[in-house]
This record gives structure tokens, sequence and C-alpha cells, in this order.
């Protein structure tokens, strides 16, 4: 295994860590009360466990360690940065940042320190962990991206019902899957079709939604599609 491959499987568990295994309330609960969050100490556990099991190696349980304790410290220390008169705003991508600059740098480390015998052969499934992880983008955390994206510039909706958010992230993991798809077979002719079906889509001033806000995070939702999409594919080719 080389070390992109391994990069992409931390990847996967980091994606399964801060997106997959919390839901709202409990990622509310530790961006709140920080060190003092029941929650936080399993995150920790959470990311070590998920870490080595997808290592695929056995001595890299220091490394899981790093990179579980660094989810712990940058975790409990949300509180404060959400606080932060200047970062408060961008203090989801700062978060993210530091997770994933440090989960690279413990894995080359590890790479340059160690011999890597993996447990079993991965590399004849590259293909699907490689889709995997593309694919586990564009579901959870990329609503949550565009939703962060869409505060930080302060664009909201009206106030709307707690099933119609439901539905509009379902659509838009939806759209999502079937661009990705689209762009993987090189059939770029269907995503104008999805594009122009949604541009249809259009709400009164008296609707529960804004014309402006549905279009940026459509808009959004495609590009970072097609953008994984086209990664994907480099990636597979290489």
């Amino acid at each position: 295994m080389d070390i992109s491959l391994f990069l992409i499987l931390q990847l996967i568990a980091h994606l399964l860590t801060d997106f997959v295994f919390q839901n709202n309330r409990l990622a509310t609960d530790k961006n709140t009360k920080g060190f003092k969050s029941s929650f936080l100490i399993w995150h920790g556990l959470i990311a070590i466990l998920l870490s080595w099991l997808l290592s695929f190696q056995l001595n890299f349980i220091i490394g899981a360690l790093l990179i579980g304790i660094s989810h712990y410290i940058i975790d409990g220390c949300k509180p404060f940065l959400n606080n932060h008169k200047s970062l408060g705003r961008y203090a989801f991508y700062i978060d993210q940042f530091l997770h994933i600059i440090l989960f690279i740098a413990v894995s080359l480390t590890f790479f340059t320190l160690t011999d890597f015998n993996p447990v079993i052969n991965v590399i004849a499934a590259k293909q699907y962990i490689v889709l995997t992880a593309g694919f586990l983008f564009i579901l959870k955390p990329t609503n949550i991206f565009i939703k962060e994206m869409l505060s930080t510039f302060e664009i909201e909706s009206t106030p709307q019902s707690q099933e119609l958010e439901k539905a509009g992230r379902l659509i838009g993991i939806l759209e999502r899957i079937l661009v990705v798809i689209f762009v993987l077979i090189g059939q770029f002719g269907a995503i104008g079709f999805l594009i122009a079906a949604k541009s249809i889509l259009r709400y009164k001033d008296t609707d529960l939604l804004k014309t402006e806000y549905v279009l940026i995070g459509t808009k959004l939702s495609f590009g970072i599609a097609v953008l994984v999409g086209l990664l994907i594919q480099l990636i597979l080719t290489l």
C-alpha cells in the first residue's frame, strides 16, 4: 500500500468519526461544552479505534492514539474558537483543517519511521476504497459544509419546518450521488439535464425558502459533486 491509499483510508476514518458517528445533538453538546462534554471522550476513543482499524496496520496504534488525542484536544477547545470575535465564523473550517493536517502529518511520519506491513492486501480494493471515500464525503459532510458556507456569508433562508429541512438535505444528497455517477460514466449531458430540471423550481416571497438561497445551495452542491467525481477519476487513473 502506498501513502496515498493510506491517507484515503484515514480520511474515511475521519469522515466516519466527525460526521457519521455523531448526530447533531452530540455535535452541539461537544461544540458548546468542550472539555466538559460527556461525549468528548467517546469521540476521541471512536477516532482512535477507526483510525487504527482502517490503517490495517497493527503497529499504527501509536499513530491512532495521536490522532484520537488530537481530536479530543481540538474539539475540547472548540467553544473558545466558536466564541472568538474574528475567528468564530470560521470555526468549522479551522477545526476540519487541523484534523486533516494532523492525520496527514501522523501518517507521513509513520511511513517515514516504520516499515509498513498491512495485515491484508488492500491494494486490490483501491477502486472500492476511493469510491467509498468519495461517496461518503458527498453525503452528510457536504450537507454540513454547504450549511456552514451559507452561514459564513450570512446567507439565510426564512424559517422552515424540520420536515422541509430534512427533505432538502435528502434531495441534495440524491442529486450529488447522481452527479458523481454521471461524471464517472462520462455522461455530463445528464448533469446539465439535472441542473435544468432543478432550475424549474421557484419560490414566491411568501414561501418558506428564498429562490436565491436554494440557487446558491444548489450550485454549491452540484459543484462539489462534479469536483469529487473528477477527483475520483483522477485518483483511479494514477
